[in-house]
C-alpha cells in the first residue's frame, strides 16, 4: 500500500501537471466503491474546472478547484495515478492516448482527465479498487481526514510518548495509529523501528521519552530518504512519470526475513502483530 512517500512523491511530480490547468472532459468507470461520488455526478462537476492546488494530507491527496470545491483522491493498496505517456512494466498497458502510437486505457483505469491546452492528460488506474474519489463541496470535511493525528513529516517525539502512555498496544501498532502520526505505514514503521534499536513487539508504555525522540527522528529521516529516492515500487506502486521508486533497494528489515542483518549479521525475523507483517532483528532490537 502506498504509504507517505510514495504519496508526496506523486504530489510533487503531479501538481507541475495540473496546478492552472483547465478540465476539459471526464471519462469515469461504471459505478463501484472506487466512487465515493457517483461516476456521473463527479465527471459532470469536473468538466471546465481549473485545477488550483494539489495538496497531502497523510496518505490522501486534495485536488482543488476554482469554485471552491475539492476532489478527495486515495490511492488505497493498488491505486495508480499516472501523467497519460508514462511508460512502465507496472502497467499492464500503456496507459497513452492513440496519437501517441500506444493503446488506450485498460479496464482498470476508473478515471481519466483531459485538460483544454491539450496532453498529457490524467489517469487513476486501480485493479483492486481500494482508491477512492471522493468530491468536496466548499467548506466540507470528511471523516477520514478529520481523525489524521499530525503529519508523519514533522513527527514529535514528546508527542508519541504522550500518546503512548495511554496505550497497552506494541510501539508497532502505535505507529500505525493514523490518529497518532498521519502517513506512517508498514515499510517505514519498520524500518524507523530499526534505526531506533527498538523492537516492534516492545509495548508503547514501555518506550522511554528518550527513546521516542530518537524514534520521531528517525521516522522522518527515513521518510524523507524515500522522498528522495522516489518512494518504494515493492508491488504496485509507480510515479506518475512512470518511473519506480528505489527506497526498496535501502531496506534494512522490512520483507527481509531470513536474510542477514547489515549490522550484526542476525537474520531478520518475521512477526505478525495486528494482522500485519512486521520484520525486526532480534540482536539490534530490544
Amino acid at each position: 500500500m502506498p504509504e507517505l512517500p510514495e504519496v508526496e512523491v506523486t504530489r510533487r511530480l503531479l501538481a507541475p501537471n495540473l496546478v492552472g490547468r483547465r478540465i476539459e472532459s471526464v471519462r469515469c468507470g461504471p459505478p463501484s466503491y472506487f466512487f465515493l461520488t457517483p461516476p456521473r455526478r463527479l465527471a459532470t462537476a469536473l468538466t471546465g474546472r481549473e485545477i488550483r492546488a494539489l495538496e497531502r494530507r497523510g496518505k490522501y491527496l486534495l485536488m482543488a478547484l476554482d469554485d471552491e470545491r475539492s476532489v478527495l483522491l486515495h490511492l488505497g493498496m493498488t491505486g495508480q495515478l499516472f501523467m497519460a505517456g508514462a511508460v512502465s512494466p507496472r502497467l499492464m498497458t500503456l496507459a497513452n492516448h492513440a496519437e501517441a502510437g500506444a493503446p488506450g486505457p485498460d479496464r482498470h483505469t476508473h478515471l481519466e482527465l483531459e485538460f483544454a491546452d491539450g496532453p498529457p492528460g490524467l489517469r487513476f488506474r486501480d485493479v483492486r479498487k481500494f482508491g477512492k474519489v471522493r468530491l468536496l463541496a466548499p467548506g466540507q470535511g470528511d471523516a477520514r481526514l478529520d481523525k489524521l493525528g499530525p503529519d508523519a513529516l514533522s513527527a514529535d517525539g514528546e508527542l508519541l510518548f504522550e500518546a503512548s502512555r495511554q496505550r497497552s498496544v506494541p510501539v508497532k501498532t502505535l505507529l500505525l495509529d493514523q490518529g497518532v502520526l498521519a502517513g506512517v505505514g508498514n515499510i517505514y514503521a519498520d524500518e524507523a523501528l530499526f534505526m531506533s534499536h527498538i523492537r516492534p513487539t516492545r509495548g508503547a508504555r514501555r518506550v522511554t521519552r528518550k527513546e521516542y525522540l530518537l524514534l520521531a527522528e528517525n521516522v522522518q529521516r527515513v521518510l524523507r530518504r524515500s522522498i528522495e529516492t522516489g518512494g518504494s515500487s515493492i508491488s504496485d506502486f509507480i510515479a506518475p512519470d512512470g518511473k519506480d521508486g528505489q527506497f526498496q533497494n535501502e531496506r534494512q528489515v522490512y520483507a527481509r526475513e531470513g536474510e542477514a542483518c547489515g549490522v550484526c549479521r542476525t537474520s531478520i525475523v518475521r512477526i505478525v502483530i495486528g494482522q500485519r507483517s512486521s520484520h525486526y532483528c532480534p540482536s539490534c532490537q530490544r
